[in-house]
């Protein structure tokens, strides 16, 4: 495929760094796009980034807000690190979570394919810079065994431990107990002392699996005295659903059962 007439290296170099796309790059230039690569290699000029096909605020994770908080509770309880590329992944049984998720991620709803190994819906995200920002908070693509409770300001402790809640928290029915599994004893601990710290009932449970690996339960439950009378759920959920919007919410109904 020759080079167009009248095309010089400087005209490619000028075209490249315009941000066109490899398709317009070589409709215009006449070269294929790896002798295009091979032109801007040969001058010692940085090659641009893969196009993004879908949008996603790759700086989310980087600032604490309350709702980058609840995304990072949603992500370390029901969140995935592909290991070999840039995705990461969050699995919900219903969508409604899954779309805050994009909207608040500002991404393009992106579902991974069903099949017989895949029946939970999965949003996609792409990027090398979400995933970094992850890591650098201690989460990792074998985050079940090992997470470590995140350093969350105190102001964005609230919509963090909703996110824990809403992505992966038992409520019983009648209202009385709530519990987190985790297999991350860092992470049970750090849910144990946020729970006291807020004058809650709670302990941790250990349970064995099949395997021989230990999974903690972290419970929050019964009535607590020294929270002038309340039941401990109805209390919890004042602090982590407060001026909360009511859409997506599931388990803030059974929380207050027995509010007093």
């Amino acid at each position: 495929m020759p080079r167009k007439p009248g095309i010089t290296d400087e005209d490619i170099i000028c075209l490249y760094k315009s941000g066109l796309s490899d398709k317009e790059l070589s409709s215009i230039i006449g070269l294929t796009n790896r002798a295009i690569r091979n032109v801007i290699n040969k001058h010692g000029i940085k090659l641009n980034g893969v196009p993004r096909k879908h949008k996603v605020n790759e700086h989310f994770f980087k600032d604490w807000t309350h709702e980058m908080a609840w995304v990072l509770g949603m992500f370390i309880t029901d969140g995935c690190v592909h290991k070999g590329t840039q995705t990461i992944s969050f699995s919900q049984k219903g969508e409604t979570i899954l779309k805050e998720i994009a909207n608040y991620m500002d991404a393009d709803y992106v579902l991974a394919p069903t099949g017989p190994t895949r029946t939970v819906p999965t949003l996609l995200i792409n990027s090398k810079i979400i995933k970094n920002d992850l890591q650098n908070l201690g989460i990792t693509s074998k985050k079940s065994l090992t997470v470590p409770f995140p350093e969350v300001p105190e102001e964005f402790l609230p919509s963090f431990i909703r996110g824990v809640i809403d992505g992966d928290g038992w409520v019983q029915k009648r209202g009385y107990v709530m519990n987190i599994t985790t297999a991350s004893e860092q992470f049970a601990d750090g849910l144990l002392s946020v729970f006291q710290n807020w004058g809650l009932r709670s302990e941790i449970t250990i349970e064995m699996t099949q395997a021989s690996r230990k999974i903690f339960r972290v419970w929050v439950k019964g009535k607590n005295t020294w929270v002038k009378g309340k039941n401990t759920l109805p209390r919890l959920a004042e602090i982590i659903y407060n001026n909360v919007p009511e859409h997506y919410i599931s388990k803030k109904a059974l929380m207050l059962k027995h509010k007093i």
